[in-house]
This record gives C-alpha cells, sequence and structure tokens, in this order.
C-alpha cells in the first residue's frame, strides 16, 4: 500500500536549508546511524541549491521482458502516474538498484516534475536526454546519464513505497537534505532531534571556524575540552544577549 505524503514543517525546512549534509552524516553518526548517504546520488551540474524535502520514493526492480515494454509507459502503474501523485516540496527518490545503462527520466518527464512544484530528484540510476533534463532547471543527483529509455534495463513496479537507494533504505516521507556532498536520508521519527542538534553543530564549528582562523591549534579545540566548551558557551551568550544600545527603551 503506498503511504499519503506528509507535509514538512516549515521551520524544519528552514533550520536543514542551513546544515551541510556532512554535518548531517555526523549527527546521524552520534545516534549510531551510519548507513544515511545515498551513494552514487551526486549532483548532476554544479551548483546545484541545498535542498530539504520529504521522500517521494518510487521502485523499479529488474527488467522483465513481457512488462518493461514501451507499452508500459501508458500503464496505470507508470511512472508517468506517480509523478502526478508528487506533492509540491516534496523530492523524488527513485531506487534503481544502481543501473546505470537505462535512463531512469528523461527531458519531458523532468520538465513534469518541475511544473507540479517537485523540489528535486535523487536516484542510484542515471538520466537520460541531458540538455533536455538540465534545461528543465529540476535539481538532479544521479550516477550520471545514459540514452537508453529505463525499460531497456529496468521495470518500474510503484511509487510512495520502501524503497532500496544507493544502498540505503528509505521510507516514503523520510527527510532527505542535498547539497554538493550529495544525498542524506533522516529517519522521519528522528526529524526534530536531528534538526536541533544539526542547528547546535553548525553553530559550534561556525566558532570552531573563528578561532581557527585566528590561530588556535586543533587539540583540545576540535572537539572542544572543557576549557573550550566554556569559552564557546560564553560566545553563545553573548549573540543571544542584546546590546544596551539594542535593548534600551525609547527615551
Amino acid at each position: 500500500m503506498s503511504a499519503e505524503p506528509v507535509p514538512l514543517p516549515e521551520s524544519a525546512t528552514r533550520a536543514l536549508q542551513g546544515v551541510t549534509t556532512a554535518t548531517v552524516t555526523t549527527v546521524l553518526l552520534k545516534k549510531g546511524l551510519r548507513n544515511v548517504w545515498l551513494r552514487g546520488a551526486l549532483p548532476l551540474a554544479p551548483g546545484q541549491p541545498r535542498l530539504v524535502g520529504r521522500a517521494f520514493t518510487l521502485r523499479f526492480v529488474p527488467a522483465r521482458e513481457d512488462l518493461a515494454t514501451p507499452a508500459s509507459w501508458a500503464s496505470p502503474i507508470s511512472t508517468r502516474a506517480a509523478i502526478e501523485a508528487m506533492p509540491p516540496g516534496c523530492i523524488a527518490v527513485v531506487g534503481a538498484m544502481g543501473v546505470t545503462d537505462a535512463g531512469i527520466f528523461g527531458d519531458i518527464l523532468c520538465a513534469r516534475m518541475k511544473r507540479r512544484g517537485v523540489a528535486g530528484l535523487v536516484t542510484d540510476g542515471v538520466v537520460r536526454d541531458l540538455a533536455g533534463v538540465l534545461g528543465t532547471g529540476l535539481p538532479v543527483w544521479c550516477q550520471g546519464t545514459a540514452a537508453p529509455p529505463s525499460v531497456a534495463g529496468l521495470t518500474f513496479v510503484g511509487w510512495q513505497e520502501p524503497v532500496g537507494c544507493g544502498g540505503v533504505a528509505v521510507f516514503p516521507n523520510d527527510v532527505i537534505v542535498v547539497d554538493q556532498d550529495g544525498a542524506v536520508l533522516i529517519p522521519a521519527a528522528l526529524l526534530d532531534e536531528v534538526v536541533a542538534a544539526s542547528v547546535e553543530q553548525e553553530r559550534l564549528e561556525e566558532w570552531i571556524m573563528g578561532e581557527v582562523a585566528a590561530g588556535a591549534e586543533l587539540p583540545g579545540l576540535y572537539p572542544p575540552n572543557e576549557e573550550n566548551k566554556a569559552r564557546y558557551e560564553a560566545w553563545v551568550r553573548s549573540r543571544e544577549v542584546p546590546s544596551p544600545a539594542r535593548g534600551r527603551a525609547p527615551g
């Protein structure tokens, strides 16, 4: 049974847009989750923005000649039908079994996704019609390109069900963060605590970078020892307390 899409809270979206995938993987590692980076899902073009969205999953299995045919594109269970079910703001996560000689989507499908407000496409497979796909403006993370269509090597079987993508188990409505380092999954049930820890980690690393720029040595700084933790906490407090000039009531 396919899962209904769930909107991502705007507060979580705003917070994670300021967090790198490197930070997210570190936070998840501290929580015991090591297998969260989708292997092979790399930016198709340089300069793609960092995106955050709920996973809308699509699943391919190996091609079977009686099912993987051009006629299947008109089936009720098709990539075309799946795209029409995608909500605005989602990130399409396509489990393509790492197949790199059959393009799962081309320019027309990507153009329709862009038109529907889909934030981006992430797959461990490849796309086709490269110039056209780039022309749609849809950000894509994948393993590259191939001219043959999907049915040359894959059979599409459904959407909004658990998939394997890049060796990672992705469930519908998990949260995906993508940037120039690739794609990372945040389990839906851990969203709130991962957001809070990731924002804090980014703030800590901002302070550490300032210390490094000032000539500080790394031992005891990264990670911080007790002395540097106290200095960091004082720095945080100084940023949170308004200055007397800003806090003074108008006279």
